[in-house]
């Protein structure tokens, strides 16, 4: 009995560092990642839903909204790709796209469809708490003046071709094993808390 106790504890823990915040992409259609900004421990996942259009969660600087971010720094960052809803909704399937966060540097994405980060599709992750001129409302003021530049390649770490988590599933539910990049991983595989269950019940056994 305390046996289990102990490994029901170990699962607990595990299960909290794989914690995943889920962004609703589109939601109803409007042109909004909800929630816009949230914080995210080092560890942690946030998987991208999208629930209607066809629009991309891309990663920018601050100082240049609605760019890729390897167009101004040496960090290539990342892009989901296009990601139409329509066609996977017909199917009963959601597209997705999940990130782990290796770091707590804040995150500063767009959609790079036509002028939808200039109509202020955009949000943070980590906002930081340091310089209060690098807020959301000030992204998104900076995002309205700017000229949206689509990455080239489809969904990628890093901007390239491969890797990512670009794709459908019924559960939405985040995959195993990651592959770093800007503080980032793109994930793939099978359903990390379907693995912790699994051996949860091995262990118990």
């Amino acid at each position: 009995m305390q046996f289990s106790t102990l490994v029901l504890a170990a699962l607990a823990s595990l299960a909290s560092a794989q914690r995943t915040t889920v962004i609703t992409v589109a939601n109803n259609g409007s042109l909004t990642y909800s929630p816009n900004n949230i914080r995210v421990n080092v560890g942690e996942f946030v998987q991208f839903q999208f629930k209607a259009g066809n629009h991309t969660v891309t990663q920018s600087t601050f100082d240049a909204p609605c760019q890729p971010i390897s167009m101004h720094t040496n960090v290539t960052g990342f892009h989901s790709g296009f990601q139409p809803a329509a066609a996977s909704a017909a199917m009963g399937m959601i597209p997705t796209y999940t990130i782990q966060i290796n770091n707590t540097n804040p995150l500063w994405l767009y959609c790079a469809q036509g002028r939808h980060c200039e109509n202020g599709m955009v949000m943070v992750i980590n906002e930081p708490t340091a310089n209060a001129s690098r807020t959301l409302a000030n992204y998104r003021s900076l995002a309205a003046q700017a000229n949206t530049v689509v990455p080239n390649g489809g969904a990628a770490p890093g901007g390239g071709n491969g890797g990512g988590t670009a794709g459908t599933t019924p559960d939405a539910a985040p995959g195993a094993g990651t592959t770093p990049t800007s503080g980032v991983s793109m994930l793939t595989g099978p359903s990390t808390f379907m693995l912790i269950a699994a051996a949860g019940a091995a262990l118990l056994l």
